[in-house]
C-alpha cells in the first residue's frame, strides 16, 4: 500500500489493487491545501470542520462515519468509540478511531484522540501495525500521552499527525512539534515523502515515519 499525509489528520491510502482509502478530510480553514482529490472510500473520525469535508472529494465513494464493523471493497474496518477530550467527551465531544485491514495490514487512525485508552478500547481496537497518531496536544493527546497510546497498541510503524508544521501558520502554535514526541518515545525516525509498505517490507520501517505533507 501507498501511504500519503496530506496534512492534520488527513491521509490516503491506496491499496495494491488500487482502492483508494481517504481519513478525515479538512477544509480550508487551515494552512494546508487539499487537492481535487477522487477516493473510492473515505473515514471521518468525528464532526469537526477540520475533519470532515467530505465534499472534496470529486467521486462517487462509500463513507464510513460510523461505530461498528464494516467490509468495503475488500477493506475490513472496525470503528470503535472514544473521546476528543479526557472528560469522557464532556468538553470536545466522540470521537471514533478506525482499524482499517488493508493488504492484510492493519492500519489505526485516531482521529482527534483526546486520552489514553482503556483497557476494553485497546481490546476492541485488536492488532495495529501502523498507527496514525496524533502527537501535537492542543485539541488532542500531548506528546507524553500519544506515547502512552503508541505503548497500548504497540505497533511496528507510528506515522504522526496533527502537530505543529510551518503550513499551519500563527495557528500552528496551538500544537507542539513533532519533535517533542520523537524525543518523549527514545524511537527512531526517519522522514519520507510517501510510505509504500506491504507485510514482507514492515520491519524495515520500524519505528516513527515522519511524512512530508502533500
Amino acid at each position: 500500500m501507498k501511504i500519503e499525509w496530506y496534512g492534520q489528520a488527513c491521509f490516503m491510502i491506496t491499496s495494491e489493487n488500487g482502492t483508494k482509502v481517504l481519513m478525515d478530510p479538512f477544509n480550508k480553514m487551515l494552512g494546508y491545501e487539499l487537492p481535487e482529490i477522487e477516493a473510492d472510500i473515505v473515514s471521518t473520525s468525528h464532526e469537526h470542520k477540520d475533519h470532515n469535508n467530505v465534499d472534496a472529494v470529486k467521486s462517487s465513494f462509500i463513507l464510513i462515519n460510523k461505530l461498528g464493523t464494516f467490509n468495503e471493497k475488500g477493506i475490513e474496518i472496525k470503528g470503535v468509540e472514544t473521546f476528543h477530550d479526557n472528560e469522557s467527551g464532556a468538553k470536545k465531544g466522540k470521537n471514533t478511531i478506525y482499524n482499517f485491514k488493508i493488504d492484510g495490514l492493519n492500519v489505526c487512525h485516531c482521529g482527534d484522540l483526546g486520552h489514553i485508552l482503556s483497557e476494553e478500547q485497546v481490546k476492541e481496537i485488536g492488532n495495529v501495525d501502523i498507527l496514525l497518531l496524533p502527537v501535537g496536544g492542543g485539541f488532542t493527546v500531548d506528546a507524553s500521552n500519544a506515547n502512552e497510546v503508541r505503548k497500548q497498541l504497540n505497533p511496528t510503524v507510528i506515522i504522526p499527525m496533527h502537530y505543529r508544521t510551518k503550513a499551519l501558520g500563527i495557528l500552528g502554535l496551538i500544537f507542539a512539534k513533532v519533535d517533542k514526541f520523537i524525543k518523549v518515545s527514545g524511537l527512531k525516525s526517519r522522514d519520507f515523502a510517501e510510505l509504500n509498505v506491504n507485510k514482507e517490507n514492515l520491519k524495515e520501517y520500524e519505528g516513527i515515519a515522519v511524512l512530508d505533507y502533500k
